[in-house]
């Protein structure tokens, strides 16, 4: 496995560990995290929030490049805040509706 993808995979895993605190699920399996791109040691993180009026979005935002910077081998981190396209509930990723008794 190259370091690249060792080291997204890292990434992925620090992500799992922040969650919205409306939802009780964390941002990579609820489908906030639109694209990871990590290139040798600098990880870019393009995510959304569940809405524009999200009472916790400074939290989740700092909390997702907190965790992002604390994966070994990550020397910079640039995290981006955008609304498009507008989170909604089609995109949960299918194995996150299942576990969780979802039914859209």
């Amino acid at each position: 496995m190259s370091g690249d993808v060792q080291l997204k995979e890292n990434v992925i895993t620090a992500l799992r560990d922040v969650y919205d605190p409306e939802i009780s699920i964390n941002v990579y399996d609820l489908g906030l995290i639109y694209n990871l791109n990590v290139e040798g040691t600098h990880v870019h993180v393009q995510h959304s929030l569940t809405s524009m009026m999200c009472p916790f979005a400074d939290q989740i935002c700092e909390d997702i490049t907190n965790a992002v910077k604390s994966v070994d081998g990550v020397e910079t981190v640039e995290r981006e805040l955008v609304w498009e396209p507008e989170f909604g509930p089609e995109m949960v990723p299918e194995d996150t509706k299942l576990a969780l008794g979802w039914d859209f």
